[in-house]
C-alpha cells in the first residue's frame, strides 16, 4: 500500500463498532492523490495526500 511521498501518512487500523458493541478491525485509508511533482530538482510522480497538496508542502509539476 502506498504512502505519503511528503509526511510519510499511511493507513492506520481501526474497530469497527456495531449497535451490539461488536468490535472488528478495519483499514482507515489516507486520500493519497498520484501526482506529478517537483522533487530534488527533477520531476516525479509520486502519492501525496490531500492535506499535503492543499498546504503547499509540495510543488506541483505542469
Amino acid at each position: 500500500m502506498a504512502s505519503c511521498f511528503v509526511c510519510g501518512k499511511a493507513r492506520t487500523v481501526a474497530n469497527n463498532v456495531s449497535h451490539a458493541n461488536n468490535k472488528t478491525k478495519r483499514q482507515v485509508l489516507p486520500n493519497l492523490q498520484r501526482t506529478k511533482i517537483i522533487a530534488g530538482g527533477s520531476t516525479k510522480r509520486e502519492y501525496v495526500c490531500t492535506r499535503c497538496l492543499r498546504s503547499g508542502s509540495v510543488k506541483k509539476a505542469v
